[in-house]
């Protein structure tokens, strides 16, 4: 792959038309060239792990097919330690492990924040999640740049993932205006609010930019979402004009958005691309369950 490095400095303009004549070139036409089968995620052979990392330095993401349906909630870990994830982000709605069981559970689901509508943590609802990055909320210490979601149970109906390449969105909003790229990496580009509960102030506002390189990297690092509600955009016409842009792209069907609804024994893993979830039907005998591990490192794909 061409070196990421400059490629995101408006300055740069020769860096980056290297960059993204490499991302146009490599990208997935389809979800099927994103799918690698293999035997057991927590023994990759070689040839598994290198077409893993492959598809993830082609398109950021990749999706691994197992037989493996077993209730393992140490899978994505021995996954993620093989691709060099080590670092798991131990947000506060994770189990001791670091893990996160996404599945309907009333009592993560009925009393925060997070999403729109009711108050609830909607990860942990059968409701509809509109396109983020994961961690969006968080400072730049504890950027997200790799996660796995692993299926253990699918939903009797829905459940869908939407999935785009977080460095996609940023060529279409650059090549279409660069002065939006620039509001967008401005450090008060978007505001979470401050969350409030019974205590008191349970986590401070957090104001960030949408698109930032990381310091060692040069990588692309995106933290976005599309709610409506508790979050503040910059006022500004560049900024107002660069979000409604990217929302009408992550809207609009076209090719470098795909879909997908994980079966058991199936798992999205890849670095903090932008995705969102269908709302589903549960089956009371085998409710839906997917493992979530999120990761401060990134897969040196």
């Amino acid at each position: 792959m061409a070196a990421a490095r400059g490629a995101f400095d408006l300055g740069s303009d020769v860096a980056y038309q290297r960059w993204r004549e490499f991302k146009l070139r490599w990208q997935p036409r389809d979800i099927g060239e994103l799918i690698v089968e293999v035997a057991d995620p927590r023994r990759l052979s070689e040839g598994e792990r290198d077409a893993l990392l492959d598809r993830i330095a082609c398109a950021s993401m990749a999706i691994y097919r197992s037989p493996v349906t077993a209730v393992d909630r140490a899978l994505p870990i021995r996954l993620g330690a093989q691709l060099g994830l080590h670092r798991l982000d131990a947000n506060w709605l994770a189990d001791a492990d670091g893990i996160s069981p996404i599945a309907v559970d009333p009592a993560r689901g009925d009393n925060g924040d997070i999403g729109e509508g009711g108050g609830a943590y909607i990860p942990y609802t059968n409701r509809a999640i509109n396109w983020h990055t994961d961690g969006y909320y968080h400072p730049p210490q504890r950027r997200i740049h790799a996660m796995i979601l692993h299926c253990v149970r699918d939903a009797a109906e829905g459940g869908d993932n939407l999935l785009m390449d977080h460095e996609l969105a940023y060529i279409a909003l650059r090549d279409a205006d660069p002065r939006w790229i620039r509001a967008l990496m401005a450090d008060d580009a978007m505001t979470i609010p401050a969350r409030q509960g019974k205590a008191g102030v349970q986590r401070a506002a957090q104001a960030g930019p949408v698109f930032a390189a990381d310091a060692g990297s040069g990588a692309l690092h995106m933290r976005y979402t599309a709610r409506t509600r508790s979050i503040e955009w910059k006022e500004d016409a560049a900024t107002r004009d660069a979000a409604a842009c990217l929302h009408e792209l992550l809207e609009r069907a076209g090719p470098h958005r795909f879909g997908l609804r994980l079966q058991p024994g199936m798992g999205l893993v890849g670095h903090n691309v932008l995705h969102a979830r269908s709302t589903f039907v549960d089956d009371s005998q085998r409710p839906r369950l997917l493992y979530r591990a999120r990761y401060l490192d990134r897969i040196q794909a």
